[in-house]
């Protein structure tokens, strides 16, 4: 199910400063708008998607978007429910901050930046925020949180939110690219001066098409540039057939059905979380964070492996074939003529379960704050896929092809190749049992020290597939040439994780500091890991972290610059490789475990020269290279193919990040802001063969506080009105270095560049 189109980074920077705000909770009582710790800008400025956080780069291909709603995960793993279809950036919210490296590693087992959130869950008074925002392409979003007291030490908070995004350009088989849900109610007990304890619970229904709108078609042109193909705009022009329905084989059962792409894109959630803060008269501090959540999530994404020419119904590479397929229009006896896209549907289903509990002891001595915590946190799921391959026109709004061979006996068919080399299946569990220390040690007034360690129980068990996938595969079915019957096999393993942070900051002075620090995780094997044929290896993952630079702060500029290491052993991705000859529709599902490093520089600068102004400067070059990347891929007809990408660029990731906010106030009434960030050159390909040019995404805006009860905004969106393409280019994966001359104004299909928005908004507050 791992794309190597998910693997880089979406936008962002490879480390923010060492100094980085950490989140800290705050009392119920305080106010409802939603506080940003101050080294986390624009966490939510997000080019590629409108209605979720950016995700944040730190030079290895990402995994999770790992976000954190009062001490535990939105969601435990967003490989099957993506966090935007539970959880959104809204009025529900508090606090909205970004958790370090060193505390995620240590706190979660995970190590990556993570969008840390609280939820409002009562105050002492009424009070409440409205948030309406919607662009010029149609998008409609309401969102309301209400708070106060019910009687005496008794308090609530509730919210709404509802997204109508119809995305850049219009759907023809549905009005939504994204129909979101989310409601929230909190009840709060406050604890005299101690604490509180807060009971929350949450309903999301969420249908995205993020999946199925992403890829769109365009022309190589070999110097990493992209040209539209006739009658086609990049982000504004669907690539999606008109009727959007389809027909699959249910993997499960093996019965053959028509669906929908929006029906299976629902995503609905129940869950129930209670929260603690209790501090003891000796100053002991008691965190205690609950959850258990029950969900179903699907989602649909489309590939786009490879586009032919074709010439009255045959494609001109098949044209000296003995017996080949020729191609019609859907529902006709027209042959047709043209560009022909062959696309694989992969339909992705999961009943998923979890129970997740967190609890910390919190203590003061002296120099030292030290904290004890306990992770336990079960995720039981049932996840199957169906997937099927299908021809169309390309063009804006395809229509369908079917095909048959050219014998006239022969039926046309329109969905082909059910579940044959992509579909995958697991059924069982996770568990982690952690405890994790934390020392922040006051050596002395110039000398810090931060330490941390955690000891993880890690478990799995269930059932998978592990059988080379065949048309119209499914349980039951015997597999070709033998008297083998597809049936669930059991799969288990328990293990010990570990990591271990420590962080040193001394001030020379007392504006000018040296910093350094280390980070080491290890993980196994997820339970995701078993969904393909082909076990995984349970060799550990280790992941490591080195980092050392210097800081400079005065009363108008803060300034931090370090070099940094980071790189995994034994990581693990799926990757669908393509059959070289573009005639055969044949797709291979190939699992890889490879090494990966990246040595990189970041100078993060914030800095206030006139009064008024501020602007915030990043500079990134980072090195991120495959080790240990290679294996053999062989199809049905016995075509074997080499993968070697050691040595090679990560896909997606560029070597230089530029990253520049200025913004200015005028009195106490307007802002007006903007960010600017640059993308070095990306490679599209795992041999770097073909790669796409640097590009800037542009974001700016003007927020007017018309009084204390109602702002105003409008925001403008990639204003330099960029396009082109980003990401991997389907149907990719075996092209050399060698062959790149070959597709110089080749027709292909990729990511793209989100087009020019504007966007307005609204809050009202009382």
């Amino acid at each position: 199910m791992k794309q190597m189109t998910k693997l880089g980074t979406l936008t962002g920077i490879l480390l923010f400063p060492l100094l980085c705000v950490t989140a800290q909770e705050v009392h119920p009582t305080d106010t409802l708008q939603i506080k940003h710790a101050g080294g986390d800008r624009n966490v939510m400025l997000n080019a590629s998607n409108a209605n979720g956080p950016r995700e944040i780069s730190i030079g290895l291909p990402s995994e999770d978007v790992s976000v954190y709603e009062n001490g535990l995960p939105a969601v435990y793993s967003s490989v099957l429910q993506a966090v935007s279809t539970h959880w959104r950036s809204d009025a529900s919210l508090r606090q909205v901050a970004l958790m370090p490296i060193s505390e995620t590693a240590i706190a979660t087992g995970n190590i990556t930046y993570a969008v840390n959130s609280f939820s409002n869950t009562g105050t002492e008074a009424l009070r409440g925020i409205l948030h309406y925002q919607s662009n010029h392409f149609g998008m409609q979003r309401f969102n309301l949180g209400m708070s106060g007291r019910l009687s005496g030490d008794w308090l609530f908070a509730g919210s709404i939110y509802q997204n109508f995004d119809p995305g850049s350009f219009k759907l023809r088989f549905t009005n939504y690219q994204d129909r979101t849900q989310l409601y929230k109610a909190a009840i709060t007990r406050k604890l005299g001066h101690s604490g509180h304890i807060s009971l929350q619970y949450k309903y999301s229904n969420s249908y995205r098409l993020d999946g199925v709108v992403e890829l769109a078609p365009f022309i190589y042109v070999g110097d990493g540039s992209v040209k539209e193909v006739p009658g086609f705009s990049l982000g504004t022009s669907s690539y999606l057939p008109v009727g959007g329905r389809f027909r699959m084989l249910d993997m499960r059962t093996g019965k053959e059905t028509e669906v929908g792409l929006n029906d299976e894109s629902a995503n609905r959630g129940q869950e129930l979380m209670l929260n603690l803060d209790y501090t003891f008269r000796s100053g002991l501090q008691w965190k205690f964070h609950a959850k258990a959540m029950k969900s179903y999530n699907s989602f649909v994404w489309i590939g786009a492996p490879s586009v032919n020419r074709v010439s009255q119904g045959i494609e001109e590479s098949a044209q000296d074939d003995a017996d080949p397929a020729v191609y019609y229009l859907q529902g006709t006896d027209e042959r047709f003529s043209g560009m022909k896209q062959n696309r694989m549907s992969y339909f992705h289903y999961g009943d998923i379960r979890s129970v997740m509990l967190t609890s910390e002891w919190l203590k003061t001595f002296s120099a030292h704050r030290l904290r004890l915590g306990l992770n336990q946190w079960y995720y039981d799921v049932t996840y199957w896929s169906n997937t099927t391959r299908f021809d169309q026109e390309v063009t804006a709004y395809p229509r369908l092809l079917s095909h048959t061979s050219s014998s006239a006996s022969s039926a046309q068919i329109s969905n082909y190749a059910y579940n044959y080399g992509g579909s995958e299946y697991y059924d069982g569990h996770e568990n982690k049992l952690a405890f994790y220390l934390t020392d922040h040690w006051d050596i002395t007034d110039r000398f810090n020290l931060y330490l941390g360690a955690r000891a993880e129980y890690y478990s799995l068990q269930g059932k998978n597939l592990p059988f080379e996938r065949f048309d119209r595969f499914h349980i039951g079915a015997i597999v070709p040439g033998t008297q083998q019957k597809v049936e669930p096999v059991s799969f288990s393993g328990d293990y010990f994780n570990y990591a271990f942070t420590a962080t040193g900051t001394y001030r020379l002075t007392d504006s000018f500091g040296v910093t350094a620090d280390g980070t080491m995780v290890t993980r196994r094997p997820r339970i995701e890991d078993y969904a393909t044929p082909d076990y995984p290896s349970t060799a550990q993952t280790f992941i490591r972290l080195a980092r050392a630079g210097v800081f400079f702060n005065n009363n108008w500029l803060s300034l931090t610059s370090l070099v940094s290491y980071i790189g995994k052993d034994n990581n693990r991705t799926v990757v669908n490789i393509s059959h070289p000859d573009p005639a055969r529709s044949e797709t291979k599902a190939t699992a890889f475990n490879y090494d990966i490093q990246t040595i990189g520089w970041t100078t993060d600068l914030v800095a206030t020269p006139v009064t008024n102004f501020d602007l915030h400067f990043l500079f990134t070059y980072q090195k991120p290279t495959y080790k240990k990347f290679e294996t053999d891929v062989v199809f049905s007809d016995g075509t074997a193919s080499r993968i070697h990408a050691t040595g090679n660029n990560v896909t997606e990731i560029p070597e230089i990040l530029i990253e520049i906010d200025p913004s200015y106030t005028i009195g106490d009434k307007v802002r007006i802001w903007t960010s600017f960030r640059y993308f070095s050159k990306t490679y599209a390909n795992l041999s770097n063969a073909l790669y796409f040019n640097g590009h800037w995404e542009t974001f700016g805006g003007v927020n007017y506080r018309v009084n204390d009860k109602l702002t105003l905004g409008a925001t403008v969106i990639n204003f330099f009105n960029q396009t082109g393409a980003t990401g991997t280019i389907a149907g990719s994966e075996l092209i050399q270095k060698e062959d790149a001359a070959q597709f110089r104004d080749t027709w292909m299909a990729g990511k793209y560049i989100r087009p020019f928005t504007l966007e307005f908004s609204a809050s009202v507050s009382f």
